[in-house]
């Protein structure tokens, strides 16, 4: 493509992305009379086409032409805007933004940002059409939760970046921001589970927080449930489907972690991962059903939807957990692998799992990898179902405690039986 083409292109994407926000203005303000508009169809192609001759201006005559450009394509917008507002016509500021940010789309495709124009104008169209389907958010939004959603970012965007990836204390076990990155995603967990359920109500909220919860941290689902069936007992069988689901969830994790690290892990895995996966879903699925036709109408016990003290409580967990891991290894050596497996099992699934899968390309047998995976596992799941009873209570700790057992025991029995 010479260079006549290629301006020829930028300019064709700069009018392109210009009618695009043009057709959805011109349909949301299809009822409107002739006049009582800032622009049409045709004046935000125009201002895209705008743009991009700005942005040729300036490759001659400097960036100023672009900053000069703007202002009076802002001025005239504004004195648009002013006209139909006297005459009784009030077009909403958002045309107004609309066009600018078209004017400002051209110059970036002209400058051969081609890509980053159109998929911002792309999100701007979904944007402006959605207005209804936003407005109805916002005006469901409580003070609470705006909060929370204030305190999630604090604590994600502004803390954890900050917070050295190296290790410190005894044995440097001890990460700041793998640990802060825990609590960030048990509050995550919290938030999204709070707004599932109040959205999808009780118990299609819970079965999505479980099993999307549950590709990220079952540890953070099973703690946020069992705190919420301790404020409302009657919402133990549903809460309980969302813990299952989430532990099963796990299994699924567990073996696509292995696998992609060492694909040789894939068959020794597969059969006992299978058995504590169905023995977790079933009892799950029977419980769902259960609790369908059973149906005694919305139970709802949405209070607080950031738990950050519980968040915090278990980074503070995990920073011992991780310690003791590691005293653990210095201590016993290679033959505590399985020992290993099974503290660090405790809080997190995945790390031991992703050492064991390296550790069996190089000087572990494929045996002790999978047999330590699958200890980690049970020893993950027995903890949640102690936790959902501690926390929880009797009627949540029953529901959820029984499965992991009989998961537990399956997934040992099979695995001592076709791995060794």
């Amino acid at each position: 493509m010479n260079e006549a083409q290629l301006v020829f292109y930028h300019m064709g994407a700069a009018l392109a992305i210009g009618l695009l926000i043009g057709i959805e203005r011109g349909w949301e303000k299809r009822e409107a009379a002739e006049g009582e508009r800032i622009a049409g169809v045709r004046t935000y192609g125009l201002l895209g086409l705008l743009g991009g001759g700005t942005a040729l201006l300036a490759a001659q005559f400097g960036s100023l032409v672009i900053s000069l450009t703007f202002f009076a394509v802002a001025g005239v917008l504004t004195v648009v805007y002013a006209v139909n507002l006297n005459r009784g016509n009030d077009a909403g500021i958002t045309s107004l933004v609309a066009g600018l940010l078209t004017f400002i789309l051209g110059v970036l495709a002209a400058m051969g940002q081609v890509s980053i124009a159109a998929s911002i104008a792309v999100v701007t169209v979904l944007i402006l059409s959605h207005k209804p389907l936003l407005h109805r958010w916002v005006s469901t939004l409580e003070a609470v939760e705006l909060q929370a959603g204030i305190k999630l970012l604090l604590i994600s965007v502004v803390m954890l970046p900050v917070l050295p990836d190296r290790g410190y204390g005894p044995w440097q076990a001890l990460n700041p921001y793998t640990i802060w990155w825990m609590v960030v995603l048990i509050a995550i967990i919290s938030f999204a589970g709070y707004f599932a359920i109040k959205i999808g109500g009780a118990r299609r909220g819970a079965v999505f927080t479980g099993l999307f919860g549950g590709l990220a941290s079952s540890t953070a689902v099973t703690l946020h449930f069992s705190r919420m069936t301790r404020r409302n007992a009657a919402m133990a069988p549903v809460l309980g489907t969302g813990i299952l689901l989430a532990c099963g969830t796990t299994y699924v994790r567990i073996i696509l972690v292995a696998t992609i690290l060492n694909a040789s892990l894939f068959q020794a895995l597969l059969f006992p991962t299978l058995v504590m996966a169905g023995l977790t879903y079933l009892p799950a699925f029977y419980y769902w059903r259960k609790y369908s036709d059973n149906n005694t109408g919305p139970v709802t016990a949405l209070t607080n939807p950031l738990e950050l003290w519980p968040a915090i409580g278990f980074g503070l967990l995990l920073a011992v957990v991780m310690v003791l891991g590691r005293a653990t290894r210095d201590w016993v050596g290679e033959a505590g692998v399985l020992a290993l497996a099974a503290a660090f099992g405790v809080a997190d699934v995945d790390a031991i799992t992703l050492s064991l899968a390296r550790m069996s390309q190089f000087d572990l047998t494929p045996q002790i990898a999978v047999t330590g995976i699958v200890i980690a596992a049970v020893s993950n799941n027995l903890v949640k179902g102690a936790m959902a009873a501690v926390i929880g209570g009797r009627n949540i700790g029953l529901r959820v405690s029984v499965p992991l057992i009989a998961s537990a025991a399956a997934g040992l029995l099979t695995t001592w039986l076709l791995v060794w």
